[in-house]
């Protein structure tokens, strides 16, 4: 779960309970099962656990859910998440947040169909959390139904034009939609607005190798290597020297 999520889900669950010092001290075992459920999720597991016994109920069940989500155990995760959406007395908004995770579980999880009906019914419970419809465009391209993804980035921009990772994530979509010229629009808006955007540069790359402009497309990812060494773009971009260059080599040995 990203930080803003779960700062979000913190301060929401915060206002399910009432004010008295008893619930005061179950806040704060919330977040300390919370933040060892990231550091330590195995740890935070068996804090759940025991908390879940002894009548913790829905934040040391979402605590639970979060620390199975940090030990990979993503399926289970998601049944905890479902559960815990259908049972938990908030708001509509509140229980989107908790199937989104749910549908992010079921992504790892490689269940692609079921996530995209979890994000579904998170989208139709709070339309406005554009961070479920970039979920949603994720599992799309991830079963290569790129035409569902740009549909739902276009919503997302509709919204905010200026979103660099969606700008980039349906530059990707139309590239592979066979939309180069439009996906190289979106492209230079998203480096127009920041120019070391790793995904940005990478994305600029292979469309500029696709219009066979190998020298910019060496600068663009030559760039990500120098800017961040040991990201995943960086691995990506040496691939893809990598694979330009062996390509040029057989070419000229013909």
């Amino acid at each position: 779960m990203n930080k803003l999520l779960f700062l979000f889900v913190a301060f929401s669950l915060s206002y399910l309970w009432p004010v008295n010092a008893e619930e005061i001290d179950a806040k704060k075992e919330y977040a300390r099962c919370m933040k060892l459920a990231k550091t330590k999720p195995q740890k935070g597991f068996d804090v759940a656990i025991f908390w879940v016994g002894v009548g913790g109920g829905d934040a040391a069940k979402h605590c639970l859910a979060v620390s199975l989500l940090e030990l990979k155990q993503y399926k289970e995760a998601a049944k905890h998440l479902e559960a815990l959406a259908q049972e938990i007395r908030a708001s509509k908004e509140f229980k989107a947040v908790i199937l989104g995770q749910a549908g992010q579980a079921l992504m790892l999880a490689g269940k692609y169909s079921q996530a995209v009906g979890v994000l579904t019914a998170a989208i139709k419970l709070n339309p406005k959390d554009l961070l479920l419809l970039v979920d949603r465009a994720q599992v799309a391209a991830l079963q290569k139904d790129f035409a569902r993804a740009l549909k739902d980035m276009n919503h997302v921009l509709d919204e905010v034009p200026r979103y660099v990772d969606a700008l980039v994530f349906r530059a990707s979509a139309k590239r592979q939609l066979d939309q180069s010229d439009s996906a190289e629009i979106d492209i230079n808006l998203a480096l127009s607005i920041d120019n070391n955007h790793l995904e940005a540069l990478l994305e600029h790359g292979i469309l500029r190798r696709l219009l066979e402009d190998r020298s910019g497309a060496r600068k663009d990812w030559l760039k990500i290597i120098k800017l961040s060494p040991d990201s995943e773009a960086a691995r990506l971009a040496r691939g893809n020297l990598q694979r330009m260059d062996n390509l040029q080599g057989k070419m000229k040995s013909k």
